[in-house]
This record gives structure tokens, C-alpha cells and sequence, in this order.
């Protein structure tokens, strides 16, 4: 997997890191159009009640048709306070979620105006906490089709990414079972730093 094309997505979920971890060289998709009911505005981690997603609301465009780096945040809710919330309700009892507490912790109290800086400084985050590398790209116009990369912009769409991943010990496994492919931030906060070996262990 050594040149890919993926979509910066909010604290992405594992798939998009297998796919990273193992890349030489990461492009990321800066010029297409935005979709609702992705990723790129939403993650998944796992609540004591299962399954929760945490959605960022943005502010609609009259345009038909709004790329996503145009996307701007809301702000009318504090989205922010009530993600970090539902982090800490998730996490707290984790084994690694107070050791890379003050590095996720900031950007729930950035105030961002774009979606797209915003997801591209959780994947900047996280990739530090992994201690992953990459060389990083970004698209300067759209392409249906990309010779020399490989296209994994559909992960960035939950229904479509199909990935199923060996599992790791989760804090209400024994509740709900294993959750497959949340966002990474579940990985890491139950992993630390054996996220990283689990992530090139895997295959997509």
C-alpha cells in the first residue's frame, strides 16, 4: 500500500489508519464535493450503551453542490463540550485515555471555522500519539480517477467500508461484545502504544 488517496475525515476511523500506517505516501482529497450522512463529519466510539456516534454539525450551503473544504463549522451548539463528554463517559476507565488526554484535549476547545482543518489537525494528532509516518499530499483538483494512487476515498463512507479487523480489548466488551472498525481514538485509548504494531498487522 504505498501511495494512497483517502479523505480527511474526523478523528478517522481504523480502517483509514491501517490504510495510512502502511503508507509510504498519503494524498489526501481536498477538492471534492461534500456528502452528507459520511464520515467527514462524524466518528464512532464505543459508549457504555454501545455504539455512539458524535456528529459535528456544520452550516448548510444554498449551494447544490459545496466542496468540503468549504464546509463551515457551527457554532451555535457547543458540539465540542458535549464530544469530549461522551469521550471521557466512553474512555475514562481505559487504560491509556489519561495519558494522551492533554494531547486530544485541545481541539475540543480550538475554535475552527472549517470542517476540513479541523479533521485534517485530529489526523495530525493521533498521528503523533501513534508515532506513525507518512509523507502527506494534498489534491489540487478532482479526479474520478487517480493512476499511481490507490483509491481509498470510500472509506470515508461508514455503509461502504466493509473492513473487518482482529479485535483488541475493549472497555464494555463484555456488555455490548466486540465493536469492529470505530474511530481510532477507540484504538488508541485501549491499545496506547501497541496501536501502532496492531495497525500494520492489519490488512484491508
Amino acid at each position: 500500500m504505498n501511495n494512497i488517496l483517502i479523505h480527511p475525515t474526523y478523528f478517522p476511523s481504523i480502517s483509514h489508519f491501517v490504510a495510512m500506517a502502511q503508507a509510504n505516501s498519503v494524498t489526501f482529497e481536498m477538492e471534492d464535493n461534500f456528502q452528507k450522512q459520511t464520515n467527514r463529519n462524524r466518528m464512532y466510539i464505543y459508549s457504555p450503551n454501545g455504539v455512539q456516534l458524535l456528529n459535528i454539525p456544520i452550516k448548510h450551503s444554498k449551494e447544490a453542490h459545496q466542496k468540503t473544504k468549504d464546509v463551515r463549522l457551527e457554532t451555535a451548539f457547543d458540539w465540542q463540550k458535549q464530544h469530549f463528554k461522551s469521550l471521557e463517559a466512553a474512555y475514562r476507565t481505559s487504560p491509556f485515555f489519561e495519558y494522551f488526554e492533554d494531547a486530544i484535549s485541545p481541539i475540543f476547545t480550538k475554535k475552527h471555522t472549517f470542517l476540513m482543518d479541523l479533521n485534517l489537525e485530529t489526523i495530525e494528532i493521533v498521528k503523533k500519539c501513534l508515532g506513525v509516518t507518512f509523507e502527506a499530499q494534498k489534491t489540487s483538483e478532482y479526479f474520478h480517477e487517480v493512476p499511481g494512487l490507490l483509491d481509498l476515498r470510500l472509506l470515508a463512507n461508514g455503509k461502504k467500508d466493509t473492513s473487518t479487523f482482529e479485535s483488541y480489548t475493549q472497555v464494555f466488551e463484555e456488555k455490548h461484545g466486540y465493536l469492529n472498525n470505530l474511530s481510532i481514538l477507540d484504538l488508541l485509548f485501549n491499545e496506547g502504544r501497541y496501536a501502532k504494531e496492531y495497525l500494520l498487522a492489519q490488512s484491508l
